[in-house]
């Protein structure tokens, strides 16, 4: 008899990047170098003295061994010191736990939170992954261009009548970019109480907002934050350290609690040497990360400008590292149109339907990879042209 495998992970759809890349294999370099947009990653190096201090604690022995599996306390302290800044609140390191990565965080959330989750459509894909390899059910909440991708509260609030126990939020968005109003944020956590569900909120990428947006939210503010909301944080996009996984959890003793066991059990604990050079970082590179994000708002604004120049195209939201377009109505739909640019011009983004279910009309680019010149050849690739071969 032949063995099986889980039929969760059999039936979990194939990661969305390593199959655009794939497409990438067939594509003959008429156009210039391959554009890599797929996977949101910082398109810039680390701070020097950040990888100074990585090299040297990599060969520390003291950083080889095993520690506290919620984290190492000088990074605790650091972060929980940098978010009550951020927020105007009182959080504390008692409230934060490491996590090897801000994915496993989530997977590790879901874990003690259990089901049915209520995911915002388009959804982070890697989320709804997790999800369907646990079997924990997902309740898809639509969101509308017309909306901005924003959800509704009375959108958020069908879904948790239904049975949603668990309400995910990820601002800004991957993979629209789009940035939730602190009103809505507001809401949405009211909901939350009412319903009895929690609120898990990822703002891995809230270094990236607007001046003018911070604090994107007051629910920390609220003293009984540590009741019903998780949230989610990564340090891979801000200090450009994605290859080391580091991330974290803020949340209360009950929740905590329950995490321990699953931190103990899927991590043991996140990496040494990373902890300890980022426990650094966190108040030392201050300013660095500020003009990082300046950086990263004029990669895009300048995607905005070549966006007004791709005819048939629609800019639907843009924000944080992404840029979330609408294909022409007269084309093909997303996976073979994303196929096309990748295989004919060199330009690699992830297709819609990764993102869930009504997205096949949509292109998520994201343009924090590349310099301005790269993102300014961005239009000459898109030539519908490319689409005769769909």
């Amino acid at each position: 008899m032949t063995p099986t495998l889980s039929p969760r992970i059999q039936a979990t759809a194939a990661p969305a990047i390593p199959t655009v890349r794939g497409w990438a294999a067939r594509y003959a370099g008429a156009a210039g170098p391959l554009i890599d947009l797929t996977q949101a990653v910082p398109g810039y190096p680390p701070h020097p003295d950040l990888l100074a201090r990585l090299a040297m604690l990599a060969g520390d022995r003291a950083t080889s061994g095993y520690g506290p599996i919620d984290g190492d306390l000088p990074l605790r302290e650091a972060l929980a010191e940098d978010m009550a800044g951020f927020y105007g609140a009182d959080i504390a390191a008692a409230d934060i736990a490491i996590t090897a990565g801000c994915n496993l965080a989530f997977g590790m959330t879901m874990a003690v939170l259990g089901g049915p989750v209520v995911l915002p459509v388009p959804w982070y894909f890697n989320h709804r992954m997790a999800l369907e390899m646990a079997g924990i059910p997902a309740i898809p909440l639509p969101c509308r261009a017309e909306d901005g991708f924003i959800p509704t509260a009375a959108g958020i609030e069908a879904a948790l009548t239904a049975g949603g126990r668990v309400l995910v939020l990820v601002t800004p968005n991957n993979p629209t970019g789009a940035v939730y109003p602190a009103t809505l944020i507001a809401e949405a956590a009211a909901l939350c109480r009412k319903h009895g569900a929690w609120l898990v909120l990822d703002e891995t990428y809230r270094d990236f907002l607007p001046a003018d947006a911070c604090p994107p939210h007051a629910l920390f503010r609220d003293p009984a934050w540590r009741e019903g909301l998780v949230h989610l944080y990564s340090f891979s996009k801000a200090y450009c350290v994605p290859g080391h996984r580091v991330g974290a959890i803020a949340c209360g003793p009950v929740f905590r609690e329950a995490l321990l066991k699953v931190l103990d059990t899927q991590q043991i604990c996140a990496p040494r040497a990373a902890q300890a050079a980022l426990a650094w970082a966190v108040p030392a590179l201050r300013e660095w990360r500020a003009g990082n994000r300046a950086v990263m708002a004029e990669r895009g604004e300048a995607f905005r400008q070549v966006a007004v120049r791709l005819a048939g195209w629609r800019l639907d939201a843009l924000g944080a590292y992404f840029a979330y377009l609408r294909l022409p109505e007269d084309g093909p739909s997303a996976m073979p149109a994303a196929e096309a640019l990748a295989t004919g011009r060199g330009l690699l983004g992830l297709p819609g339907p990764f993102f869930g279910p009504g997205q096949e009309r949509h292109l998520r680019l994201a343009f924090a990879n590349v310099e301005l010149p790269a993102i300014s050849a961005i239009a000459d690739r898109v030539s519908n042209d490319v689409f005769a071969r769909a």
